[in-house]
């Protein structure tokens, strides 16, 4: 039997699950922060979730200040954080709150700001 492999890096990816959103427009807003918080992130870091494959995991939150929690408990930690918020050209008003992403960063790191979130 074959071990399966050993992440130590990902990202996390979050999205709000009181407001109503497409499929698809879920999808572009998870994407948007994925590309967000991968931007803040340092090289080195970037370079190793990349050799290793580029784990991602989608979670969700019950609010915008449960998601905003998230983004300052990421900040202390000293892990990238990605905050999109809805130009409203299709299905939800300018400004909306929509995803956050969290790293690349460490695992453990990650599963310690959001180990009690649900899969999305």
């Amino acid at each position: 039997m074959e071990k399966e492999p050993r992440f130590e890096w990902k990202q996390c990816l979050v999205v709000r699950s009181d407001i109503r959103m497409s499929c698809g427009k879920t999808c572009a807003q998870v994407a948007h922060a994925a590309v967000i918080a991968y931007d803040r992130t340092d090289a080195s870091t970037r370079k190793k979730w990349l050799q290793e494959g580029q784990k991602k995991v989608v979670l969700k939150v019950p609010s915008e200040r449960a998601l905003l929690e998230l983004k300052t408990l990421a900040e202390y930690a000293g892990i990238s954080t990605g905050l999109v918020q809805d130009a409203g050209l299709t299905e939800i008003p300018p400004g909306t709150v929509t995803a956050l992403g969290l790293g690349p960063a460490k695992s453990e790191d990650l599963d310690r700001i959001t180990s009690s979130l649900s899969l999305f």
